[in-house]
């Protein structure tokens, strides 16, 4: 299948108040691992590739491009996403590798510095047909910070999209990246104000957090792209230590990062179910529609 626009999943979800799972890679079998979970879930989904994986890796094109690959030998529409990006030649060479979208993140500088900075990223991105997301203020814990209690303003949000003419707002509104408890309190009234206030889908980062309900709540309020990343590698991790716990002999990779692929992928097709993620089935109609998806019995997966 063709790679998947970010915004042609993204944005038909935001209308109906169906989430869109956003899942960080770091490895193939990140990435093999998603696209699993998804085809399972009979949904679309966007494979994500941060700005701290492309250093891990040592350079982009290489992970891209298996990650890209992967995307498009899907039996479901995926796209793929550069995460917290905060460097310009980095977006520039995802843009040129073929990414879907990239989250250009400006928010640890001033907020004229950010609003310029976004803003010429966004025009090149949209001369190349690319979605883009940015942050107007960072959301908490993120290189220790801002604590928690981090809030994005609903006001300062719609100005900042005003001015930038970005496609997806990341926001503060309880979460804090890199937890390892799922004990995240959100400000559901916030979700609400924001996203009557904001034209474009909203973005919750740091969503490993925070407990299923809640995340079920999150979408049901109004947010849409949802990012999960730790969350999915305490699975798989918890999978391959419980492979070589049994088998104190077993070298063979195959085996041991095969049991966190597979833990892996049944976590998203259930996730992709507490996001309330569309249908592959409404996800078209939607798009043969014009962009909106019904709701109905039997549309989550």
């Amino acid at each position: 299948m063709p790679l998947a626009g970010t915004g042609a999943i993204v944005t038909p979800a935001a209308d109906a108040a169906h989430g869109v799972g956003a899942f960080n890679v770091i490895q193939l079998e990140h990435a093999q691992a998603i696209v699993a979970g998804a085809e399972a879930a009979g949904a679309p989904v966007i494979l994500q590739l941060s700005e701290n994986a492309v250093r891990y890796h040592g350079a982009l094109a290489p992970i891209a491009s298996a990650v890209l690959a992967t995307a498009r030998t899907a039996s479901v529409p995926v796209a793929v996403h550069l995460d917290h990006a905060t460097s310009a030649d980095l977006v520039a060479e995802a843009v040129e590798l073929g990414f879907s979208s990239v989250m250009f993140d400006a928010s640890v500088l001033p907020y004229e510095e950010n609003v310029r900075a976004t803003a010429e990223v966004v025009a090149r991105c949209h001369a190349a047909g690319v979605w883009v997301e940015a942050e107007l203020g960072e959301v908490g814990g993120k290189d220790g910070v801002h604590a928690p209690g981090a809030r994005t303003d609903p006001s300062e949000a719609a100005a900042y999209v005003a001015a930038t003419g970005l496609d997806a707002l990341a926001v503060a509104v309880g979460t804090s990246h890199a937890m390892l408890t799922r004990d995240a309190v959100l400000d559901f009234d916030l979700i609400t104000a924001l996203r009557e206030a904001v034209p474009v889908p909203l973005v919750l980062h740091g969503s490993s957090g925070v407990a299923d309900e809640h995340l079920t709540r999150a979408v049901e309020h109004g947010m849409t792209k949802v990012n999960i990343a730790t969350h999915l590698n305490q699975v798989f991790t918890g999978a391959v230590r419980r492979t070589l716990d049994d088998d104190p002999s077993l070298v063979d990779t195959r085996r041991y990062l095969g049991s966190g692929r597979t833990a892996m992928a049944a976590e998203v097709t259930r996730l992709l179910g507490v996001l309330k993620a569309p249908t592959v089935r409404r996800w078209c109609d939607a798009r043969r529609s014009g962009g909106t998806l019904s709701v109905g019995p039997g549309d989550q997966p």
